[in-house]
């Protein structure tokens, strides 16, 4: 297949602003007066810096992409993933020649078509309909060509009520509608797509990604950024990995979704006391999570059918009423697999002292093999106290779960998640 886009060692740096207000003394202010009067007077044709009393300006340097280059195939469906920060929004405005790079060189053969941000290449004075006929101009195409495509667009955006209204009165949900659909119907070789997508219903989220796995097929290139990463690897053929602006990883999409969900916990021993990145009311922390099994082994990897306990330390500020743990398991694909609950199962008392332990015992661990990320939530009276996400990893070793011989490996996990004991037999 012709490569359509070529990226060779691209950077951007961006210059950061910081500005410190100093309180300054009369004689302060007296003795910068003077050295300004002095300036002025052997140096009159000199502009003056303007800079108000007391204001100490710096800049400072940020790289938002480092030294990437990459290659892009015909057809190609590449997910771009990595945390916030990681400069995968940065990536895809330069692919857009929003803004130019500072080194490297981008060479793209194809018309593109963008959706980085709500609206997008929409004048807010104009009405849905004048927007369609302006994006397609923007995009190369003829009036005929839009015209022919007009109705498909407006069925597929649902906004046809509203298709001579202007747009700035349009709800965010609209907005994207109509924009991902002129931009997925007016037949760009290169169709680009950033977590825009989440501002729609999942209903719609659905349609928009069946769109692009049809634009995919047709032999159309798509780049696709999200956090969801179910989305990612069931849209996407190939993954690239950003992290601190540069690239770790490019290559089959599965692979590039462990790397990138690995980068989250370094290992399944996990101190959360540290962590900063939790949400809630915060009058109960949870403070360390350990996986342990019944010969005592912690946070290793556990083969099939293993009996676990999972040890959830906390610290609150005072007693817990009406505690309720849950803890959700996941694939490394983003999908839930099951849920440990506390308001399912029962097993806590009304009031919890305000620091402690607490576990959850599990039977037979029925999983297939591989990396399973583990979110923890913590409640009290119906609040959500503390919540985190990627907090501990779970790995599942394969084992001779059905006691047949046959190890059930890695390998065997491509169709199934979850293993469920049975035997065969003919009926007489």
């Amino acid at each position: 297949m012709d490569t359509v886009i070529r990226v060779e060692n691209l950077s951007k740096k961006y210059l950061i602003g910081h500005q410190q207000d100093r309180y300054l003394t009369l004689r302060d202010t007296m003795a910068q007066k003077a050295r300004d009067w002095g300036k002025r007077f052997l140096h009159p044709f000199r502009a003056s810096s303007g800079e108000p009393l007391g204001n100490l300006s710096t800049t400072e340097e940020f790289w938002a992409l480092r030294d990437v280059s990459f290659e892009v195939k015909q057809g190609d469906r590449v997910g771009i993933i990595g945390r916030n920060g990681a400069g995968k929004s940065t990536l895809l405005k330069l692919l857009s020649r929003i803004t130019e790079p500072t080194s490297g060189r981008i060479t793209i053969d194809g018309r593109v078509a963008s959706l980085l941000e709500v609206g997008t290449g929409f004048h807010p004075e104009l009405t849905g309909r004048e927007n369609i006929f302006l994006n397609g101009a923007v995009l190369g195409m003829t009036r005929a060509e839009i015209k022919k495509k007009f109705d498909e667009i407006v069925a597929f955006s649902e906004v046809e009520k509203f298709l001579d209204t202007p747009v700035k009165r349009y709800s965010s949900g609209m907005y994207v509608r109509l924009a991902f659909a002129v931009a997925a119907h007016l037949e760009p070789e290169i169709l680009i797509v950033d977590e825009v997508l989440a501002v729609g219903d999942a209903q719609f989220q659905k349609k928009c990604l069946g769109k692009m796995e049809e634009v995919g097929k047709e032999g159309r290139t798509v780049l696709f950024v999200s956090h969801n990463m179910a989305a990612v690897g069931n849209l996407c053929s190939i993954g690239i990995v950003l992290n601190q602006g540069a690239k770790v990883f490019q290559g089959e999409v599965a692979q590039a979704v462990n790397k990138y969900i690995n980068s989250f916990v370094s290992d399944s021993s996990t101190n959360l006391d540290q962590r900063t990145d939790r949400k809630g009311k915060g009058r109960v922390r949870i403070t360390q999570l350990n996986i342990e099994d019944t010969h005592g082994n912690k946070n290793i990897s556990f083969p099939i059918g293993s009996e676990l306990s999972f040890q959830i330390d906390y610290q609150g500020s005072e007693e817990v009423r009406n505690p309720r743990v849950i803890l959700g398991v996941y694939d490394n694909m983003g999908a839930g697999i099951t849920r440990l609950d506390t308001e399912i199962t029962g097993g806590l008392p009304a009031i919890l002292p305000k620091a402690g332990r607490i576990i959850c015992t599990t039977k037979e661990i029925n999983m297939t093999p591989g990396r399973y990320l583990i979110n923890i939530a913590f409640f009290s009276s119906g609040d959500m106290e503390d919540y985190l996400a990627s907090a501990a990893f779970l790995d599942i070793t394969g084992s001779d779960f059905f006691n047949t011989g046959r190890i059930f490996n890695e390998s065997d996990s491509r169709l199934t998640k979850v293993l469920v004991r049975h035997q065969w037999e003919i009926s007489s």
